[in-house]
Parts: C-alpha cells; structure tokens; sequence
C-alpha cells in the first residue's frame, strides 16, 4: 500500500484551483508529491494508523454553522473519515462563530510557522449526502449542525468522482444490522403514499446512508422562482432553464496596490429571453432534521436579471479553464430591468 496507480492519481488531484487564493499553509500541501504526500497525510492528519488514503480534492466548502463563509479546502478521502484541511484565515474568518473551533494554537504569531485547522467527520456519522441540481456542489450531513459540510465543486466531474469514491469507502464499513426490516428494494420508495408529493430520488447505500438526488420538480420550482422574478412576461410552459452553473462575478478593487480582484459566488441561470444571478444557499435546504426553524433566508435571492435581447456583446478571454465572460448589455436610461416591453407601442 498504496498502489503506484493511487500515488499517482492523488498528486494529480493535488493542484489548487488557479483562480482561489489558499494560505501558505495550504500551498505547502499543494506541493507535496507521490509519497511525500502519502507520508504526510499519515504523520500529520490520519487519526488511525491503519486508515488508508482513498481520494483528494481541492473544493470551496461551506459549513452549516458558518453560511456566510465560503473556505478553500483540500478534501482528503480515506477508509475512515473524511478530513478537511482549512485555510488558517478561517478560524478568524467570523467572531460569532470562535467557539466551534478550538483556538489553543491560534495565538503563533511566528511567521514561520504555519497553521491550518483540520475538521474531521467519521464515515461512521454520516447519515446522508445530497447532491446539488447538475453536481455542481454535494452536502455531507451528520447527526448535529456541527456534522453538515457543503463542498462546492462547481464542477460536475468532481463531485461525481467523490461520490463515487466515497460509496467504494462506505461499502467497506461494517455496521450493526438495523432492527426494523430492510426494505425489498435497493432503491426507496419515490414519495409518501399518503401526500401523493413526489420526494426526492433517495438511494440508500447499503452502510444506511442516504444518498439524495434533486427530482424534476426542483428544476420546475426554480422556473417557476425565475419566472415569478420575471414580473408574469412569460408563459411557464414555454419557460426553459438552459443552463444553471454555480460561478463567481468579479469585482474589481479600485485602489489597491495591486491589479487584484474579488470573487462573489453566485448562481448563474440561464433562459431562453433572460440572464440571471442569484445568491443562492447552498447549505440550509433541504432542512436537515434537527432543525427547529426555517432558515434565516431563501434558497434563491435574485441579484441582477437581464434580457438576452440587450446582451450587446461577450467578451471571452485567453486563460485556460476556469473561462472568464464578459456581458456587456445596451445601456438603456432609467430603464427597469424587469420592466414589461413587449406590450404593443400602439395598444391600450
């Protein structure tokens, strides 16, 4: 152990995305190679001598008791827990959250001396994975707030390669038999008999944690939100969502010393007579169990919305993956975005 195929496949997945910024810290993990990184991985994090190192990825991840704070991350996937290796900036990152890490060596201030933050979620407390609308992020649920992480991969191929890894791992857990009797099928039933409204396509792995896809009527919800944002202009049935891709919108840094520039998550959508942002929140919804009250806000806030008619030009630059676009829309004068300006110039 392990197999040259894994070293290899691992120091592949171990580059940080190029447009995230990460601390020293994690950049010196970014740079460990073959079994440097193996090495490291069982002298500083693995909790059990035994585990093996299964998966790596570098993801954005979002913690349930901290929405607001959006952290680079390098996911590391073994036999018996899954490990986040944080940004150390993190633990600074919200003050009314300092009690859910503990802040013993946050006080280094030796500058070389770097320190990252490690949260662990044991494969034996995971009760369930839901898997965000076309795998652009996944969220790993436990039995408290303290247990539900939402990795945003923002990239269909990544997510779906740890889930599958993460279902090979599960499947080597030995867990106690439940009481009640196993259901017949592999699959669970679509939704309640009683309500006669269709839950979301559940697949229950056989260690008994749930795995959540989103169902058609998501994406009917949201057409039904885009089109409720869009004042009524548009009929629902002819109403297609073409694209929904989780991105950044870049805002420039007037000022700063350098030509540098901020990232802002946002949800883009896309349909056949409109552009869209969204804040969107990707970690409340659906409510885990023990949540008491509904979340302080929506699944969807919509930020900014234009017509495709006023989309002027798009500019596409030369960088490799990830592609930055540039929509440049007519400048129309007092002008409401939403407004309705398909009525007849000549009608009542």
């Amino acid at each position: 152990y392990p197999s040259e195929f894994l070293i290899q496949k691992i120091t592949e997945d171990n580059q940080i995305p190029v447009h995230l910024h990460v601390s020293v810290s994690l950049q010196y993990v970014a740079g460990l190679k073959g079994n440097a990184l193996v090495e490291f991985f069982h002298g500083n994090i693995a909790e059990v001598e035994n585990e093996e190192l299964r998966h790596l990825m570098w993801s954005s991840v979002l913690f349930y008791k901290t929405p607001n704070v959006e952290v680079m991350a390098c996911v590391l996937l073994s036999t018996k827990a899954i490990y986040f290796l944080l940004d150390d900036s993190f633990i600074h990152a919200d003050e009314h959250q300092s009690n859910f890490w503990n802040k013993e060596n946050s006080d280094c201030e030796n500058s070389s001396f770097h320190l990252s933050c490690c949260f662990v979620l044991k494969l034996n407390d995971l009760q369930s994975v839901n898997v965000g609308l076309f795998d652009q992020y996944f969220r790993i649920s436990g039995h408290s707030a303290d247990h539900i992480v939402t990795c945003l991969t923002r990239d269909s191929y990544n997510t779906h390669t740890f889930i599958q890894q993460l279902m090979a791992v599960l499947s080597l857990l030995a867990r106690t038999p439940s009481p009640e009797p196993v259901d017949k099928d592999f699959y669970s039933e679509f939704g309640s008999k009683n309500t006669g409204k269709m839950e979301n396509y559940e697949l229950i792995h056989s260690s008994r944690v749930k795995f959540i896809y989103p169902n058609e009527e998501e994406i009917g919800d949201l057409a039904f939100l885009v089109a409720e944002k869009m004042d009524g202009l548009t009929n629902l049935q002819s109403l297609n969502i073409l694209l929904y891709v989780l991105a950044f919108q870049v805002n420039h840094v007037e000022g700063s010393a350098q030509n540098t520039s901020s990232l802002q998550p946002k949800t883009l959508i896309l349909t056949s007579s409109d552009l869209f942002l969204f804040d969107e929140d990707y970690i409340s919804y659906p409510l885990p169990e023990f949540a008491k009250e509904p979340p302080k806000r929506d699944k969807y806030l919509l930020v900014d919305g234009r017509r495709i008619r006023d989309l002027d030009r798009v500019l596409m630059g030369y960088q490799t993956y990830p592609q930055a676009l540039t929509f440049v829309f007519d400048d129309v004068q007092n002008q409401d975005l939403m407004q309705n300006l398909t009525l007849d110039h000549f009608g009542e």
